[in-house]
């Protein structure tokens, strides 16, 4: 009989795992320029995002997607259902600007601005402000289940589920009025408000507060291809192992001793969010968020050595030790070209589409009913229906006129009045007289403008149909 620790042979059939078994990371807190960057974009993102619904604009929420009246209102712009072009090129500019950062400087956006960063970043400040530093979550979690226990996991996890609502709270408040939804509150919302508060502040308190890394790893579809938007020249947090190795722990100030500049104190280790080891080279599961250059640099400081050691640079750099002048003369290569030339040129054809665009949308159609009558004076009607979309902030008066063919006219000649942010629709008769025109199909046009601002007018075609 074989001793209870003695491992199988290699006949003998045992069990294999193909996943690695979880491991809780407890992340030390850290300061630094980089972390005080990183908190600058926390409170700048969550700072517009929690405010921004409480914006007004001409007695209206500035910033809302009100899916119900199908209106986009961002501040003086609003946009309607016709308008979805310009969503298609907010989604290929962040397309674009994605590409561009990636390509320039790693995963920027990952380490600084995306939600997951930002809110774990607020998790874990709460975390460590109520159960303490690195070690004593450590020995709180492995000790016995007291009462002190119970009590501070009781408040973390409350403060985590009362930012969690109010985040699901706010991000219905883009959609539904904020003071609509606080009108309704606590039994009055609808179906689906109440769905999206607790199903976002849902994923929010589960992904910040206990998943963290493992989103980035093996949720995050961002870390998977992000590779193939890196290069030789892309700036990415590296450890310089020609200055560090061998690694191995020193007195400060000690000469003679064949070891790099690394102690091997795994401060990097411990502040990492992903729990990797920078000093094993690139991988994908590192965020960019520089923690273990904040780390690294006092380390530096106390022993005497230049900082610098984990740092912000490129590949090519470290390997033909390039200075930061090489490294930045690197920076203007043909992918970041191409990729600031694309990005530039939509943004600017979309300003000048945004400044160009006139607050008025008309569609005609003819009333297929009645296809043509004669009128009482003979002359020859078509039945049309005008639908007129005024995208501005004030009520609008239009006036209407019709030409095309020789002797057409409006039955009816009257201003057409048009509430703000409104869709209105109005029918009209033209007329022409019986021998103008050919038999069938004849182009016509109605031109809509406003009589307050004479660049607000819209030409649309039509068809007039004769006999």
């Amino acid at each position: 009989m074989k001793p209870e620790n003695t491992p199988p042979s290699k006949d003998e059939p045992h069990a294999v795992a193909f996943y690695e078994k979880h491991k809780k990371i407890y992340i030390r807190e850290v300061k630094g320029w980089w972390a005080n960057w990183r908190w600058i974009l926390v409170w700048l993102t969550q700072a517009v995002f929690y405010l921004a619904p409480w914006l007004t604009w001409n007695d209206r929420q500035a910033v809302l997607f009100h899916i119900v009246e199908r209106k986009f209102y961002l501040f003086g712009l609003v946009l309607w259902p016709q308008d979805v072009f310009y969503l298609a090129v907010l989604l290929i500019v962040s397309a674009y600007a994605l590409f561009l950062f990636t390509a320039i400087a790693g995963r920027l956006f990952c380490g600084y601005a995306c939600p997951q960063t930002v809110y774990s970043e607020i998790f874990m400040w709460l975390e460590n402000r109520i159960e303490g530093d690195r070690s004593a979550r450590m020995k709180l979690d492995q000790g016995p289940l007291t009462a002190r226990k119970i009590r501070l996991k009781t408040v973390k996890h409350a403060l985590w589920l009362i930012i969690s609502l109010w985040s699901g709270f706010t991000l219905v408040a883009y959609f539904t009025p904020m003071q609509e939804l606080l009108a309704a509150l606590p039994f009055g919302l609808s179906g689906w408000e109440f769905f999206w508060v607790f199903f976002y502040a849902g994923f929010m308190y589960m992904q910040a507060g206990f998943l963290r890394e493992q989103v980035c790893k093996y949720m995050c579809p961002y870390a998977r291809f992000q590779g193939v938007m890196f290069d030789p020249d892309t700036l990415v947090i590296t450890y310089d192992r020609e200055r560090g190795e061998p690694r191995g722990a020193r007195k400060k100030g000690a000469s003679g001793e064949q070891l790099g500049d690394c102690v091997d104190c795994g401060l990097c280790v411990a502040v990492c969010p992903t729990g990797i080891d920078i000093r094993n080279g690139i991988q994908y599961e590192c965020i960019g968020c520089g923690a273990c250059i904040d780390a690294c640099e006092p380390v530096m400081d106390k022993i005497g050595k230049p900082r610098g050691l984990i740092r912000y640079t490129t590949e090519n750099a470290l390997a033909q030790h390039f200075t930061k002048k090489d490294v930045l003369s690197h920076l203007a290569r043909p992918r970041i070209v191409l990729y600031s030339a694309v990005l530039v040129l939509i943004c600017l054809a979309t300003a000048w589409s945004m400044a160009t665009r006139v607050p008025l949308m008309v569609d005609v159609i003819r009333d297929r009913s009645t296809l043509s009558r004669e009128a009482d004076d003979g002359s020859i009607e078509n039945v049309y229906n005008l639908k007129l979309m005024n995208t501005t902030e004030s009520a609008q008066r239009y006036r209407l006129t019709v030409d095309g063919l020789a002797g057409i006219r409006l039955s009816e000649e009257a201003p057409i009045e048009v509430r703000s942010a409104e869709n209105h629709e109005v029918t009209v008769v033209v007329q022409v007289p019986p021998e103008s025109g050919k038999s069938g199909a004849n182009p016509i046009y109605f031109n809509i403008q406003a009589e307050s601002d004479a660049k607000i007018a819209v030409r649309e075609k039509a068809t007039f149909l004769k006999p």
